[in-house]
């Protein structure tokens, strides 16, 4: 499975993934995927909102239990964000069989779709639209770098946009969600190959425009200048310096520049902020206080700046009886995360848990990302244990 997915969507150049939400890439994903599924008698359907789902069993009766996670990437990412927990759970399923395991609940594999946001700007687009965090309106607002719109996109890889929204009959079958992922971070770099999620990071993302006044680079003196470069170019230090002292974490990762000339002085520059902190007073804290010293910075600069929240996600506790059952049945630690994950979205809905697999660098998001085979396998081997306890035994 592994090898069969791994040349889809990578980039020659980079290494890295380009599996973006209704792209030509994503089309490839979704079609392994259910040929995945169709090949080990596994129903095979879509949702409403471009979730894919392949169920054992009937999934009217409820109760069931769901694993998996996604296949898209962020730009240039990582193999293992989001495949990793696709392919064990097949692999998972397999092991079960092979056992000749009875399943007394109704088990189901998941692909959800654009869980990075890299196209569209949103993270866990599937999973918001299924569990009504993104209403319909707000999804046919998302546009792409080239101004195309979500539900377009969505039509032209050939799903009916008009069927996107909350799918409370749906969440209302699960009985339990566990989603294995390679771990974003070191916490089990020197321990144990896999480990159980305690908890989610608040995070969110924002969006600051800076509006200055374009001019000619080799004519405007410094003294003349609005230059909104200049102003982003010190909120992003203010921003990492304030994230340091909060114990929080801050990152400008994406910007975008107008006119964007070399000769030429810019007239905007729009940044994307993506911080994450331990509670959510924190982040909010940390959040207004980036934003007050870009005002104040803008003032000094002649630069008018504007601030948007474009997502957010307060922390998310998983569901504790779960939790501490798959960490006792592992003998596993618990771990916090600042990443977030479709887990997170459905943790509003339905009780929900985590599993990560040992990342001996921490990289992520990021060709260099890695895990070691043998880790693999035993988050393999974990998931077969969960999967077991709770679909293959009574209640």
């Amino acid at each position: 499975m592994w090898a069969e997915l791994l040349p889809v969507g990578r980039s020659a150049a980079t290494g890295g993934y380009r599996r973006h939400a209704w792209n030509s890439a994503d089309a490839e994903c979704r079609a392994w995927f259910e040929q995945q599924a169709r090949s080990r008698g596994l129903a095979h359907r879509t949702d409403r909102n471009g979730n894919q789902w392949a169920w054992h069993g009937d999934p009217a009766a409820g109760n069931a239990v769901v694993t998996g996670s996604h296949l898209d990437s962020v730009p240039d990412g990582g193999a293992y964000d989001g495949p990793l927990g696709v392919i064990s759970a097949f692999a998972a399923y397999d092991e079960l069989r092979s056992r000749g395991a009875e399943f007394t609940r109704p088990l189901a594999i998941v692909n959800f779709g654009d869980e990075e946001g890299a196209r569209f700007g949103v993270a866990c687009v599937g999973s918001r639209l299924a569990t009504g965090a993104l209403d319909r309106e707000a999804a046919y607002a998302l546009r792409d770098a080239d101004g195309v719109r979500l539900p377009d996109a969505m039509e032209r890889a050939g799903h009916d946009p008009a069927l996107i929204g909350p799918d409370p009959e749906l969440l209302g079958r699960i009985g339990a969600f566990v989603e294995l992922h390679v771990e974003q971070g070191r916490s089990l770099a020197e321990g144990q190959p896999v480990g159980v999620a305690g908890a989610i990071w608040p995070h969110g993302r924002w969006r600051f425009d800076f509006h200055g006044e374009a001019n000619h680079a080799g004519t405007t003196l410094l003294a003349d200048r609005r230059d909104p470069m200049l102003t982003y170019a010190t909120t992003v230090l203010a921003a990492r310096k304030k994230a340091r002292l909060a114990g929080a974490l801050a990152t400008f990762g994406k910007v975008a520049v107008a006119p964007n000339g070399t000769n030429a002085i810019a007239s905007l520059v729009r940044g994307w902020l993506d911080s994450r902190a331990p509670d959510e007073r924190t982040l909010r804290e940390l959040v207004d206080s980036i934003g007050q010293s870009a005002v104040e910075r803008g003032e000094r600069d002649g630069v008018r700046v504007e601030l948007t929240r474009e997502s957010y996600t307060p922390v998310v506790d998983f569901d504790a009886p779960l939790r501490d059952r798959l960490a006792k049945l592992l003998d596993a630690p618990v771990l916090p995360t600042g990443a977030g994950h479709d887990a997170g979205i459905l943790a509003s809905a339905v009780p929900t848990a985590m599993l990560f697999v040992r990342n001996p660098t921490g990289v992520s998001h990021s060709p260099a990302e890695h895990a070691e085979r043998a880790d693999c396998h035993a988050g393999v081997r974990a998931l077969v244990a969960v999967l077991e306890d709770l679909a293959c035994r009574p209640s």
